[in-house]
Formats: C-alpha cells, sequence, structure tokens
C-alpha cells in the first residue's frame, strides 16, 4: 500500500453528545455537494460562481500500453475494492474464482461503473473521511466468475451470475495509511439480480407489468446491468439499468415491441433462461417490461425494497442526472446508450420539499421529456405524454398507447413518433455546477453512412463516427424546466494526426476517443472517461491512443489534459469525490477483457493481471475490476 499524505487531516468521530446524528439531513448535505442536486440553480450560481475550470493545477499524462494504472508524478493510487471483497464480513474471493452464489452475495460483484460517495455527517458538516459508497455492478464475464467457465452450466452458475450484479453499498473511512472499507459494517449491503425490488409511478399495477409470478405488477425480483447513476436532491442514489436486452430470450418470431428494445431468440449469451425460467418470455412474455429503468436505492436505510421509477422511462438507461429548475422542481437527464437513440429528461410536477420525508414520490409524477436538436443550434423538449399529438401519429389508444402506463413502457416507441433526434449512443450526462449548461458524451456511431440508417445532422455530424463527441446545451433563461435549449458541439473527439480530416476532432489538448463518463467537479472542471471496446483499443484508428483514460477538461476554452490511463483492455468509468475535494474514486472496469468479450477460463489473465500485477494486497488469479482512490501527494485537493 503506498503511503499517503494529508495537510489539515480531520479527526474521523461520531456526533457529540447533544448532536444526534440526523439522518434527513445528512442526505441532503449528501447530495447537494454534487453537481448542484439539492440547490436551485440561481442560489448555487452565487456560491461557485467563481469556478473557471482552469487546468493550471492540472499537467498531462502521456498515453499508455501498460497494464496498470498510471496518474502524474504528483499523485498516489490505491486499490479499494475490488470484485470479490468482503462488503461487509463475509468471505473473500478465491483466486480461483471457485466461490458460490452465497459467497457472490457477500462480495463486490463485477464489472464497477457509476457510483457515488455519501458523506456521513460529523460535528454538524459532511465529513470527508467517512461515508458509504455506492457502486453499480453492470455485467459479468462468465468466463472469469466461474471456475471452469460456463462449461458444466448450472443453476448454481447461474444463481452466482445474478448474485455478482447490482449494486454495492460499503462503509469508507480514511485512516491514517490511507481509505479502507469498513468490516464489519450495519450498513453495508448488497442489491442483485434477485433482490425484491417495488415498481412505482405510471407502469404500477399495468397489465404490460404483470407475470405469472406477480399477479398485481407491483413487484419484480432484482435489478440487473447497472450502468451509470444519479443522486436526488433528498440523498438517494440512482441506479440505471442499460443493456437489460442480452438476458431474455425471446419466442423465435420476436414481437415488434421486442426488436424495437433488441430483444431476440438469440439473447447475449448470459443463458439464465435455461435454468430461470423468468428469463424465458415464451413463458413470461413480460418479464422483459419490468427492466430497463431507473432504480431509486436509500443507501441510509438499508432495510427498504429498491423502488423503480417508471415516470422516467424505460430504455437502455446509461444515467439519471439531477438537478433543480428555477421553481424547485426535481429535472432529471438521461441517455439511452444504443446507436440512434435519444436524450431524454423528466420534470416533475411537484416542487422538492426541504425536511419532507416522502420526496422520492417527486419521481413518479411529471413530464417525461425527448430532445429534438434542430440544425440552426437550437432545440426543443417534446413532451412524451398520453394523448399528446405529433406529426408522426399520437400518444393515444389508435397507437396502442391506452395510458401512460404504456407510454413509458414503450418509451422509445413513443420518442419515435415525436419526432426527436438520433442520437450517436447517447451516454453520462452532466451539469456544470455554476452556469446550469448540460454536456452529454456521444461514444460512437459508424454507421450513419450505412444504407438504409438515419444520415448525419448538425448535432451527430459524422458518417463514421468512429471517435465519438461531447454535446452541450443552455436551457432557455438557464431554468432546467424550459422547454426549449440552444446546443453546440464542445468537442469532436479524435486523432489530431489522423490522414483522415473526419477522424482529426476539434479536441484542444490532449486527445482521445469513445468519451463515455462525464462529471463535474465543484471548481467546474469537467472529467471525461473513455470507452473504447477491446477490439478496438490500440488498433486501426485508434493506433496512437493507448489504453482507456480519463481527462480533465475546461468547459471555458475547451482545453483538455490526460490525467489517468487505464490498464490493457479495461474501461474507465465512474467518478465521485469527498467533499473537500482531496479524495477522488475511480473505477476500472473489465481489465483484461477478451475481444470477443467473454474469457477463455483456461487462460483468464490472457491479457491483463490487473489489479494484482499493481496493489499487492489484491486478489490474484484473474483480473478484477475495482475502485480505485487518487490523492495529491501533498494533501491538496485533486480538483484543484
Amino acid at each position: 500500500m503506498k503511503n499517503h499524505c494529508f495537510e489539515d487531516e480531520e479527526v474521523v468521530s461520531p456526533a457529540p453528545a447533544g448532536q444526534p446524528d440526523d439522518p434527513f439531513r445528512r442526505r441532503l448535505l449528501a447530495a447537494g455537494l454534487l453537481a448542484g442536486a439539492s440547490l436551485p440553480l440561481p442560489a448555487l450560481a452565487a456560491s461557485v460562481g467563481r469556478a473557471s475550470g482552469s487546468l493550471q493545477h492540472f499537467s498531462s499524462l502521456s498515453t499508455s500500453t501498460e497494464d496498470l494504472v498510471r496518474v502524474g508524478h504528483d499523485y498516489a493510487s490505491q486499490l479499494l475494492y475490488a470484485w470479490g471483497d468482503p462488503v461487509s464480513d463475509g468471505p473473500r474471493a478465491r483466486a480461483d474464482a471457485g466461490d458460490d452464489a452465497a459467497s457472490q452475495r457477500q462480495q463486490a460483484g463485477m464489472h464497477h461503473d457509476g457510483m457515488h460517495f455519501f458523506p456521513f455527517m460529523e460535528y454538524g458538516k459532511p465529513s470527508s473521511t467517512h461515508g458509504l459508497l455506492c457502486i453499480n455492478h453492470e455485467y459479468t464475464d462468465d468466463g472469469l466468475l466461474h471456475a471452469g467457465g460456463m462449461h458444466d452450466w448450472s443453476a448454481d452458475k447461474v444463481a452466482k451470475s445474478q448474485a455478482a450484479h447490482g449494486v454495492s453499498v460499503i462503509e469508507v473511512r480514511r485512516e491514517a495509511g490511507g481509505w479502507q472499507v469498513v468490516r464489519p459494517s450495519s450498513w453495508a449491503r448488497r442489491v442483485t439480480a434477485d433482490t425484491p425490488c417495488r415498481i412505482a409511478g405510471p407502469a404500477l399495477g399495468h397489465p404490460a407489468m404483470r407475470t405469472h409470478m406477480d399477479n398485481r405488477g407491483n413487484l419484480v425480483l432484482g435489478t440487473l446491468n447497472n450502468c451509470a447513476m444519479g443522486v436526488t436532491p433528498w440523498g438517494t442514489y440512482l441506479t440505471c439499468e442499460e443493456n437489460f436486452n442480452g438476458y431474455f430470450k425471446a419466442p423465435a418470431q420476436a414481437s415488434a415491441e421486442h426488436k424495437r428494445y433488441g430483444i431476440n431468440a438469440k439473447t447475449s449469451g448470459y443463458r439464465w433462461h435455461e435454468f430461470d425460467e423468468r428469463f424465458d418470455l415464451e413463458k413470461h412474455p413480460n418479464e422483459a417490461n419490468r427492466f430497463g429503468w431507473v432504480v431509486e436505492i436509500d443507501p441510509w436505510n438499508p432495510g427498504q425494497a429498491p423502488v423503480k421509477r417508471t415516470a422516467l422511462g424505460r430504455f437502455k438507461h446509461e444515467g439519471a442526472t439531477c438537478t433543480l429548475a428555477r421553481d424547485g422542481r426535481v429535472v432529471v437527464y438521461m441517455g439511452d446508450d444504443e446507436r440512434f437513440e435519444y436524450v431524454y429528461k423528466f420534470v416533475s410536477r411537484d416542487r422538492f420539499r426541504p425536511g419532507q420525508t416522502d420526496n422520492g414520490s417527486l419521481l413518479d409524477e411529471g413530464t417525461l421529456y425527448v430532445a429534438r436538436f434542430d440544425d440552426d443550434g437550437k432545440g426543443r423538449w417534446l413532451p412524451l405524454r398520453h394523448g399528446k399529438k405529433y406529426a408522426g401519429g399520437a400518444l393515444t389508444a389508435e397507437s396502442g398507447f391506452a395510458d401512460q402506463g404504456d407510454v413509458v413502457i414503450r418509451c422509445r416507441q413513443a420518442a419515435d413518433i415525436a419526432g426527436a433526434t438520433k442520437m450517436d449512443r447517447p451516454e453520462w450526462i452532466a451539469v456544470h455546477p455554476a452556469n446550469g449548461d448540460v454536456y452529454v458524451t456521444l461514444t460512437n456511431n459508424t454507421q450513419r453512412g450505412t444504407a438504409g440508417k438515419s444520415g448525419t445532422d448538425a448535432a451527430n455530424p459524422r458518417p463514421e463516427n468512429s471517435f465519438g463527441h461531447i454535446v452541450r446545451w443552455q436551457e432557455d433563461g438557464r431554468d432546467a424546466a424550459a422547454e426549449a435549449f440552444t446546443w453546440d458541439i464542445f468537442a469532436l473527439a479524435g486523432d489530431p494526426a489522423s490522414a483522415n480530416p473526419q477522424q482529426r476532432g476539434s479536441v484542444r489538448g490532449d486527445s482521445y476517443g469513445s468519451p463515455d463518463g462525464l462529471w463535474f467537479d465543484s471548481n467546474g472542471h469537467l472529467w471525461i472517461q473513455t470507452d473504447v471496446s477491446a477490439s478496438t483499443l490500440n488498433k486501426g484508428e485508434y493506433a496512437a491512443m493507448g489504453n482507456n483514460q480519463m481527462l480533465v477538461a475546461d468547459p471555458s476554452s475547451g482545453e483538455t489534459r490526460r490525467f489517468l490511463t487505464g490498464p490493457v483492455n479495461c474501461e474507465v468509468t465512474g467518478i465521485t469525490s469527498t467533499p473537500d475535494g482531496r479524495t477522488l474514486f475511480v473505477n476500472i472496469q473489465h481489465p483484461g477483457e477478451s475481444p470477443s468479450e467473454r474469457a477463455d477460463p483456461g487462460k483468464p489473465t490472457a491479457y491483463s493481471a490487473w489489479p494484482a500485477n499493481q496493489f499487492s494486497e489484491a486478489v490474484g488469479g484473474r483480473p478484477r475490476s475495482a475502485t480505485v482512490v487518487i490523492t495529491r501527494r501533498d494533501g491538496r485537493p485533486v480538483t484543484g
């Protein structure tokens, strides 16, 4: 473990006598310290209006093909929480992956993605040394997850795969030697693909949500393919179900509804349906409708069931970024991560009420919108409201939308009718903490020039968009609830040395491709994380790019500097910080991923041995997704 030095180190202690811990106040502060989640934009701008995003404290790191996490000389990295590490007082993973499902339920899941740090309150202020960390576990590589991989496939292996999905809630504390997971912890828990969840919002009790196992349509087992995330103003965690389609086996003749969401008879190779019949749509045709939602988890209430908030629409959710409108209504920005899909936002009907205990219901009533980016740099938010008429049709019973439940369940089809702009894989969305400008990553799309596909438009200008881009917009009146906005392209990613002018991009400073993760720190720096696939990394147009990376950008100037590079074939994704900015938590997903996506169980370290090759305390035997801690060696804030 590397040595960490901190100046003005904060003493960690419980609330003193006479100052009882207030869980609700703790939640408000936990949320409000990041991205303006609990403050109206005008009030927030007054508090951080001088945030310039200047990069004067950051130097550039070179590209890398090493099997390591690399940061600059002024910084230190530490391994915190890897796949197979105990959540609380459970067993630690075996190096040969011989753990069973019961053990996996007590361990970190696979493929860490979005996350957030929720600080405890100590002496009346949010702690930067003690908190809860919520971490998504997106999917599994069953070639690595099991001893023997997918050979001798069984109900036990399905149960372990399901246990490796979902979310971890862990308690973390900074000690003299660095950050540690607190074990045992009464706060810690795992949410998996078998955890009972409530359904709320317009789809609650809807006929399309009912199954043989739940004939009322109000409960569902599990959450899966948990990708990016959001944080509510009341201090809860929003985890987002993305590529849920690949877990379900459709009938040989898949319906139009299934096809619109990419559900087919082939599946994505998880093979859960062979031993868990709810993933066989011939037997349970509505089960797939119960996934593809934003799921709310209260980290401060381990006994409370997660809630699927259906008013936010059903699609391949990449994230759910929260802010407040000028009048206090809650606004949630979301991307649908697939080629030619859409950008959405939800605006609550009612206002956020500080101090109230039922703010979660704000996400059940409101208006869901989808974005149209016009070629003149203007844009409109198109309401997906039952009964609404558009040139392409109407969201009425005649078009198959009998009520708002149908609209949210068949959200993609509703957005098609509205005439929204088909985007190049909308992923993470971030809101500037001072001025409210909104940024979205469009990871890539090489199919716009393909016959029968949508052609280019101003917001998606490249027919062969190998490198992706970032679009930025400003809501009219700087009000997040506005129905109109102006937009521009913040950056076209690419290689400035490319012989192909279409692929050179417009990035000022260090180049990158396939932007994915996106996050603002409290000083107005825009952090960008990349997700180039293992089959593309360091090949062809990406030959000079190196491994996936994390960069920091100045939104005012567009200048970008490389801050971190990841190990071989990983994705860099998920970022959060302590309130004082002295600690960054960053996730490394699927190091050593095979270009064929599932590892050869006989050669688990064929591409990477990380993190055991870098951190002596790591369990070896195979590469492991993990959360790393980044600090400055001089103890100053990492965020400048």
